[in-house]
């Protein structure tokens, strides 16, 4: 089941998706049958790198409301969050810019820990409100991850994976992405927004169904304790 997630890294229910996916995942019974690829996307390409602003003032913005309902907004989905044990810090997350983090991950996927960075980058801005365009910033989140900061340096002085992140957007565009989290799987099914969990794993299970696939058994009951001799074992 290859499953093509594009979603964005100061999106609140980006973060809620992928919960959501992985938890699917493992109720449904396709985890070890699931091939996740993060795709680019940017919420908004023209955010600055270095913003003094923070992301419930933006949105205030954007969506023609004050600062209080916005701030109400922005808490209404950190209540969501709390039920994948997800703790926002609403009042310091900054207005910042992706396109650097994004390339980042796709260098690291070309060292298969494209999983590790994502996971790190959501968590450091949306639980620890960290500035995720700042270089410094990301290199500690690289570290923290386990890769090469010096590496990490020269493709953020550089214009590498540019051209990776680019296409993942354009394709966004192609498919009619609109709003993220958008997961498409198999390249024939199209799961749009941070759905709830049960409609999630039902999903899932219909796209198996469909595909032919089998998902692993799930055990029931209390496992008993056995005494193994020879070549057979005997249950308590």
């Amino acid at each position: 089941m290859k499953i093509e997630v594009w979603s964005d890294y100061v999106c609140p229910f980006c973060y809620i998706g992928k919960r959501t996916l992985e938890q699917a995942l493992v109720r449904s019974g396709y985890e070890s049958q699931a091939e996740i690829t993060f795709k680019a996307y940017e919420l908004d390409p023209q955010a600055p790198v270095d913003s003094n602003r923070f992301a419930y003032e933006h949105l205030a913005e954007k969506m023609g409301q004050s600062l209080e309902r916005a701030k109400e907004m922005t808490a209404g989905v950190a209540q969501q969050a709390k039920a994948f044990d997800l703790h926002y810090d609403v009042e310091n997350m900054p207005h910042t810019n992706t396109f650097s983090a994004h390339r980042l991950v796709k260098w690291a996927a070309t060292q298969g820990e494209e999983h590790q960075l994502t996971e790190l980058l959501m968590h450091h801005y949306f639980e620890k409100a960290h500035n995720i365009s700042n270089s410094e910033t990301l290199l500690l989140i690289v570290e923290k991850a386990g890769l090469d900061r010096e590496k990490a340096a020269e493709v953020l002085d550089s214009d590498q994976f540019h051209g990776e992140v680019e296409r993942d957007i354009q394709e966004a565009g192609q498919i009619g992405v609109q709003g993220v989290p958008f997961f498409v799987v198999n390249r024939k099914y199209a799961i749009s927004g941070a759905q709830p969990l049960e409609a999630f794993i039902e999903a899932l299970e219909q796209i198996g169904e469909e595909e032919g696939l089998r998902p692993a058994l799930k055990p029931v009951g209390k496992a008993k304790t056995s005494f193994c001799t020879g070549d057979s074992c005997d249950g308590e």
